[in-house]
């Protein structure tokens, strides 16, 4: 989810649901290493529990990456190894990775030895002609071997050659059971799954086969599904309603302009909130017009929502 779930993703995410463990966007060990780290790596305290996702393939500068991202305060540092995008493969990490599973269990140790939190892997079933389950279970368990006991698993292969990041995600045919074949081989690991998951409901059968499941776009595009991961999930007695949700999202927006964030850095990312919903194209169009206005501030949200509020009581 690079350039989507940058902080105020993250911070709108958490009003909708309090539990499930949230995701920053992958960020290359060197930025971290060498860029702005207060504008890659901070967040707020609200966030929690967050994990930071890190690309690279060198151990050294992946475990100094980890070192610093755990001492920002975050619960779990996670080696993207599922990413198939062209950029990524030129810097050679992401799902190219998976051809050598012994560069990704040197990283993995190294920033297992240098953080006390969890590190875990994101990766794909396969990559081009080395798809196979043997392949998959040699990964695993050497990547395994070097500290890691979560695996979330992208139920595709990748082709890293002929098909676009936005193709690799759904023409390779979803193989389910193959993951959940993984998690019988390994049943001392954590296996979270994940792709073409289209909600939180959608997710709780695969409970009955593996241990956690991930969402990725489709609670970015229709986020008012995660106000019922918390219930479904967690065992909360109640979903996230509008009225409450909209509360939360104005007060944000006023923590946002007081201290003196563009209410668009928020906006872009709350346009699916009401999909399929009365007033969604309102919604939409209010803000979207709005992010060009530089004072804009919370009576904005507060506009755009009444005619979905009016037809939601």
């Amino acid at each position: 989810m690079m350039d989507w779930t940058d902080r105020w993703c993250r911070r709108f995410h958490r009003l909708l649901t309090r539990r499930a463990l949230l995701y920053t966007e992958m960020l290359h060990a060197n930025a971290v290493l060498h860029g702005d780290r207060r504008h890659l790596l901070g967040f707020d305290s609200q966030e929690h529990p967050v994990a930071l996702q890190l690309g690279g393939s060198d151990p050294q500068v992946l475990a100094e990456a980890a070192r610093i991202g755990a001492g920002f305060g975050y619960d779990e540092i996670n080696l993207n190894v599922g990413c198939p995008s062209e950029r990524v493969q030129s810097g050679a990490f992401g799902a190219c990775l998976m051809a050598t599973p012994e560069t990704v269990a040197e990283c993995v140790e190294a920033m297992a030895d240098a953080v006390p939190i969890p590190v875990t892997v994101k990766h794909r079933i396969g990559i081009d002609e080395q798809d196979s389950e043997a392949d998959l279970h040699r990964f695993v368990s050497r990547v395994a071997d070097a500290g890691c006991s979560t695996f979330i698993v992208h139920a595709r292969k990748a082709w890293l050659k002929g098909l676009s990041p936005a193709a690799n995600r759904d023409v390779p045919p979803l193989d389910y059971p193959r993951v959940y074949r993984l998690k019988k081989e390994f049943p001392q690991l954590r296996i979270v799954i994940n792709g073409g998951i289209d909600g939180p409901e959608a997710g709780l059968p695969h409970l009955q086969q593996v241990d956690g499941v991930m969402l990725g776009r489709a609670a970015y595009y229709r986020p008012f599904e995660l106000g019922r991961v918390d219930r479904l999930y967690f065992g909360a007695e109640d979903d996230r309603g509008y009225p409450e949700i909209v509360d939360d999202l104005v007060a944000l927006a006023e923590e946002l302009c007081s201290r003196d964030v563009p209410l668009s850095r928020l906006t872009r990312h709350v346009l699916g909130l009401f999909h399929g919903a009365p007033g969604a194209r309102h919604w939409r169009r209010v803000l979207t017009e709005g992010r060009r206005q530089r004072d804009a501030g919370p009576e904005l949200i507060e506009w755009a929502v009444r005619p979905c509020l009016q037809a939601a009581s």
